[in-house]
């Protein structure tokens, strides 16, 4: 207890440097590694950077882990993410694992509440999204999509011939099917 607010000035110039170099490595690592590192977070995605903020935290701060230690973890984590990426783009069994599907919620200006249900989506956050899209009522919607970001997209008009944005829509059996 007898170093809890300060424990000496090599501890502080530690932090500091430890902690401007490990963010200058991530960052570059990040950038070199290209966009996808960064795109609109899926669940994997969000696991790496979780991972990635408490590695750079513990490199940080904790005086037992080396910065290079730190720095090979960070390439390690990074690596995994694009090679993983990377084989999702090319095999669709690796991308079924790593990503979830996109959901249909509404179809023709009808819920689809099983769909809700299981993706445990608000009637409300439904009406929000289209609120933020300036419609009035979800009958002018043809359809809403749970994107595999987690956010709403939605599609007001769609040619029923070429609704080749759907293909991928994973449709839940309405209660009356199932």
């Amino acid at each position: 207890m007898e170093n809890i607010f300060f424990d000496s000035w090599e501890s502080i110039v530690r932090s500091i440097i430890i902690t401007m170099l490990a963010y200058i490595s991530i960052v570059s690592m990040l950038r070199i590694s290209g966009k996808r590192t960064l795109a609109k977070m899926n669940a994997f995605d969000f696991i790496v950077t979780v991972a990635l903020g408490s590695c750079l935290a513990t490199v940080s701060l904790n005086k037992n882990v080396a910065l290079t230690d730190g720095l090979l973890v960070f390439f390690l984590l990074i690596f995994l993410q694009y090679s993983i990426t990377w084989l999702s783009v090319r095999y669709k069994t690796i991308k079924n694992i790593v990503t979830s599907r996109p959901i249909l919620l509404l179809y023709k200006g009808e819920l689809l509440h099983s769909a809700l249900k299981k993706e445990r989506i608000t009637i409300e956050e439904i009406q929000f999204s289209a609120r933020q899209r300036g419609i009035d009522s979800l009958k002018d919607i043809h359809a809403i999509v749970l994107e595999t970001t987690g956010d709403l997209t939605i599609l007001q008009k769609i040619q029923e011939n070429q609704a080749e944005t759907l293909q991928d829509v994973k449709l839940y059996k309405t209660e009356q099917e199932a």
